[in-house]
């Protein structure tokens, strides 16, 4: 075959500087806007909870919000099939303008349904179908975006070029956040709970329309439109992902080797911070949006800079200093956070040791009512974010530092007043569960740590885009790396919030989860190491 013949250094005809700029701007900004809508749920989870997944159980309750989220990556990779058939099969442009139609659809449709309370069970399923139609068309979006500008650039600035896709991800996070803290500003917060939530929902109406007004300006892909005149376009570009020599093995690299890591750690700095601090941290939620959203305009840059110095040095050499630093500092840091954050709760964890000992502590985060007396003594210690210790024991027994309580009764009814009275234990056990307001040099030094954070994202995520152009042959291009980057976004990445609170109501560690995050990451840097190829970029060659 002769597919390296149709990148952009063999495609004839020279594209204008102009033309470049409207193809990254276009491209970019509708990333932008798809992100901001798929994000806008994640930055809005304890509303949305409280709207479509009400329940007693607290714990339950953002469990089933992030369950709704990973929803829609689940059907990511099924999107990246689907869309990238038609890219491949039809052309790169007319693909994205339907990926970013069905999700402005989708999106706005959120701001719409009527809450549990007013039409019941029919409230979240509309929710989880909406989510569902979101995945697909983000499915489709990444991979047309990235293909798109990487067969625009020329293969000295690929990286460059590519790396405004990559910083738009985090721009759709901004974006997200700072509608919120707008209408948060100008909404009064009993109506910002009750119905002004709503309103960053019905904002991506307005962003669909600047999407697809600049969408529609751009012309196809030069490198589409040398094959398709050759003749020389996929007959079935899925089939083809996993036949064409050597492709199994280049999307098996892919990842585990690329998507599952940069995406966990994506995931990690963003949004397990933003539950970190508002969940076990106990900080002000416009303190820890604002925080986030300082954070996300320092940390986009960053992208691009990766991608501009990945021009010169390689994609490997990035991607890999980036996961062996993510294996090091990513404890550190976010214990660090939590030190800034709330000193006295790790003061009190220390001095005055939770230990829980009783019979069948059987605790299940998932369950509407725990079974157990013990099952529910955990259950209180997890929804108000305190680390506990379990013992085996006859009797059920709880011991905040050296005051130890028998509790005879731990009542399954009246679920606000048996956290009343266990609050009281802990407060005079000298935990403070106040909101938290740091002080600026505080909050200073949560900044820097979340930008660090970030500064690893952007090393394994910067190159990604121009890598896995360079990876696949043109003809199935927007299939073949498709597939890999929404299976490692969608399923690894984007269920980290869901396994990883899960994982912390299981143990009572605010940090537990974090190993889910260090295992991709140890994953991520072996395949690497021995399946990326070093040296300067080069365009796809054949095995």
């Amino acid at each position: 075959m002769a597919d390296a013949n149709f990148d952009a250094a063999g495609v004839d005809g020279e594209i204008s500087a102009s033309d470049v700029r409207l193809v990254i701007t276009a491209s970019s900004l509708g990333t932008v806007f798809e992100w901001y809508d798929f994000f806008i749920y994640g930055t809005l989870a304890g509303l949305i909870g409280a709207a479509f997944f009400p329940s007693d159980n607290e714990t339950l309750q953002i469990l089933l919000v992030w369950a709704g989220f990973a929803v829609g990556f689940g059907f990511r990779p099924l999107g990246a099939v689907l869309f990238g058939f038609l890219g491949d099969r039809l052309g790169r442009k007319y693909t994205f303008l339907v990926t970013v139609t069905l999700m402005g659809i989708a999106t706005a449709g959120v701001g719409l349904i009527p809450s549990a309370a007013t039409i019941g069970i029919a409230a979240p399923i509309i929710v989880l179908v909406l989510r569902v139609l979101q995945g697909l068309a983000l499915g489709g979006e990444y991979g047309g975006a990235a293909v798109y500008v990487a067969e625009h650039a020329p293969p000295e600035k690929r990286g460059f070029y590519t790396s405004f896709i990559q910083a738009s991800v985090v721009g759709g996070f901004v974006l997200s956040i700072a509608v919120v803290l707008g209408c948060r500003f100008v909404i009064p917060p009993e109506d910002f709970a009750s119905w002004g939530w709503r309103v960053p929902f019905l904002l991506s109406l307005a962003l669909l329309a600047i999407s697809l007004w600049m969408r529609f300006k751009l012309s196809e892909s030069p490198v589409f439109r040398a094959m398709k005149d050759a003749g020389e376009t996929a007959q079935n570009p899925f089939v083809e992902s996993f036949t064409y020599p050597g492709n199994k093995w280049r999307i098996f690299v892919a990842l585990f080797g690329v998507t599952g890591s940069l995406t966990t750690i994506w995931y990690t700095a963003f949004f397990s911070s933003l539950s970190f601090l508002k969940g076990p941290m106990r900080v002000e939620p416009l303190t820890v949006e604002l925080i986030l959203f300082a954070v996300g305009i320092i940390a986009m840059p960053l992208y691009v800079i990766v991608g501009r110095i990945s021009d010169r040095v390689g994609r490997k050499l990035p991607i890999v200093i980036g996961q062996a630093l993510s294996l090091v500092l990513l404890f550190p840091a976010f214990h660090f956070i939590g030190s800034m954050a709330n000193p006295g709760l790790e003061a009190s964890a220390q001095s005055a040791p939770v230990v829980v000992a009783g019979p069948d502590c059987s605790y299940d985060p998932f369950a509407d009512a725990q079974a157990t007396p013990c099952g529910r003594l955990i259950e209180d210690l997890t929804v108000f974010g305190v680390a506990y210790d379990l013992q085996e024991s006859p009797s059920l027994t709880l011991s905040i530092g050296d005051v130890s309580e028998t509790i005879a009764d731990y009542p399954a009814q009246d679920a606000p007043a048996r956290r009343a009275a266990l609050q009281e234990r802990l407060t005079a056990g000298g935990y403070d569960f106040s909101l938290q307001t740091p002080g600026w040099g505080r909050i200073a030094g949560i900044v820097g740590a979340l930008v660090m954070l970030s500064a690893l994202s952007a090393l394994t995520y910067g190159p990604v885009a121009a890598l896995l152009a360079e990876m696949f042959p043109p003809r199935i291009r927007y299939s073949s790396m498709s597939i890999p980057y929404h299976i490692g976004a969608g399923y690894f990445g984007g269920f980290l919030p869901l396994i990883a609170s899960y994982i912390i109501a299981r143990t009572g560690n605010a940090y537990a989860g974090l190993w889910y995050t260090w295992a991709f990451m140890a994953i991520g840097l072996v395949v690497a190491i021995f399946g990326l190829k070093g040296g300067p970029p080069r365009d796809f060659e054949e095995a």
